[in-house]
């Protein structure tokens, strides 16, 4: 799967911080009552609403292993739409390129 250069580089070079930081993720997704495809589509929608593009590719990556579409991507990216305006529209090549793959 495709992680950001950002992610990769927090990864190598910080990796005490990145333990630490893995080890929060893997917690808080213990802790959700939601299903795992469900929790990263909403993942995504969140990544388009907050414009950190970046983590798009491996997100919609896990989506595509998980049995989510095309079109449920689309309507991820697109749901902070009403919120947060044309800002989700910028994620949608991105999310789509990475599901393209």
């Amino acid at each position: 799967m495709s992680v950001s250069t950002a992610f990769q580089t927090f990864a190598t070079q910080a990796p005490a911080h990145h333990a630490a930081w893995m080890t929060a993720v893997r917690s808080l997704a213990d802790a959700s009552t939601l299903d795992e495809r469900t929790d990263e589509l909403a993942y995504v929608a969140v990544l388009a609403a907050t414009g950190l593009h970046s983590g798009l590719p491996f997100h919609v990556q896990r989506l595509r292993e998980l049995g989510a579409t095309r079109d449920e991507v689309v309507a991820a990216v697109l749901v902070g739409l009403p919120a947060v305006g044309n800002q989700v529209i910028a994620a949608l090549p991105v999310a789509l390129d990475a599901y393209d793959v």
